[in-house]
């Protein structure tokens, strides 16, 4: 129990209130470790700060000896599920599941021990069920009961479709929490539903009800909704250093305290320091050193200064000459006869971004040809050897 402030740090909902205490007394009087849950639709490849929130918070439990099990919705994935925002995730076929969990799972390892975690796939059992089974399984959940999801409750009032299939959906995660004998199931706050379904779950087949717990949703560096690779907001765990410290340098000021509470490393002393500069020190200072100590924790330390040293010539001197420009050929660029404008031709280099975004770059300002402002979308561009191209903050392009 001596270790219970530090696992109850930054979790943002316990069910019951002191579960948490009650499994580590369990563990303790039974002398076995605790069986951490933690599942995931494998539904996009990449892993990103949000989801290292939960991570670490498993890597804790996992250090002290208890079990992690991961979860994969093998079987999930491929029956879609509300994303929380009025319709349905699309779902996957067994291919793209199978090649997204490999990935996942990669890159798990940047926190958690994935050699010492318990890996499962719950198509492995939902695959199994018989049909009779399958109604058995649903006879224990109420529509009342399912009615208490926000997304649920919100769609039906404003009359939008609900497939039957994502009524099912939390059904079979909490089966998941049943099979798998989990004593705590760990997700953001936007799970609470689904992992609560599974403590009913459990309670009715005659076992132990697992307590939840949720983590923060980190937001992303738009600094409104969710990190989220759909909102392009996020910061990736496999993204190279320079990019990782571009990135952290966008967010918000006003996002400082909850990155330095949720996606740091630093101990709960320097946390308050931090926290306490804050309310003195220029942030950019300490947003350098919440950026050095995110890549640090993904990359190493070197890395982490490197990355800096070239943000700082990058995008802080004001001197071209000191800046590295992307080399663009210019014969990999589609051009219909001969001619390309403004928005184009951006949009072209920044292909991650839709026309509108890149028009809305262009009319704010944020475009720059040799060093000058051009805010007309529909201008004519010339494609000539050493022409240099700022977009935004962070993009800096050369033809040749």
């Amino acid at each position: 129990m001596k270790n219970l402030k530090s696992l109850k740090e930054n979790v943002a909902i316990f069910l019951p209130e002191n579960g948490l205490e009650e499994k580590l007394k369990l563990s303790e009087k039974e002398n076995r470790p605790l069986r951490i849950k933690l599942g995931f639709d494998p539904t996009a490849p990449d892993l990103h700060l949000g989801h290292a929130v939960v991570l670490k918070k498993l890597k804790e439990f996992q250090d002290l000896g208890h079990q992690i099990v991961i979860l994969v919705g093998s079987f999930t994935a491929q029956i879609g599920d509300p994303t929380g925002k009025n319709k349905s995730r699309q779902p996957l076929n067994a291919e793209q599941v199978q090649k997204n969990a490999e990935t996942y799972i990669n890159q798990l390892s940047k926190i958690i021990d994935v050699d010492k975690a318990e890996i499962v796939f719950n198509s492995d059992w939902l695959n199994q069920l018989a049909f009779n089974e399958v109604i058995q399984l649903l006879s224990k959940v109420t529509v009342a009961q399912l009615m208490h999801r926000n997304d649920f409750n919100k769609r039906f009032t404003e009359n939008t479709p609900i497939a039957m299939h994502e009524l099912v959906y939390p059904i079979l995660q909490a089966f998941d929490s049943v099979q798998i004998h989990a004593d705590i199931e760990m997700g953001g706050t936007d799970q609470l539903f689904n992992c609560t379904m599974g403590r009913q779950l459990q309670e009715t087949n005659g076992g132990a009800a697992q307590i939840v717990m949720c983590m923060p949703l980190l937001r992303g560096t738009d600094g409104k909704e969710k990190m989220s690779k759909s909102l392009n907001n996020i910061i990736g765990l496999t993204d190279e250093p320079n990019e990782m410290f571009g990135k952290t340098m966008s967010i918000p000021d006003d996002l400082l305290e909850e990155y330095i509470a949720l996606a740091t490393d630093f101990s709960i002393e320097e946390k308050k320091q931090l926290n306490e500069q804050l309310k003195t020190n220029n942030p950019m200072l300490i947003k350098k050193l919440v950026a050095k100590n995110i890549i640090t924790q993904y990359h190493t330390i070197k890395e982490a200064e490197t990355a800096e040293e070239f943000f700082n010539n990058q995008y802080q001197k004001r001197n071209n000459e000191d800046r590295i420009f992307d080399v663009i050929e210019i014969s990999s660029l589609m051009v219909e006869n001969e001619k390309i404008n403004l928005l184009e031709i951006c949009h072209q280099l920044k292909n991650d971004l839709s026309k509108t975004a890149v028009r809305r770059l262009i009319e704010s300002g944020a475009v720059q040809i040799n060093g000058e402002k051009k805010m007309d979308p529909l201008s004519n561009f010339s494609l000539e050897n050493g022409v240099k191209i700022k977009i935004g903050k962070r993009d800096f392009f050369e033809l040749k």
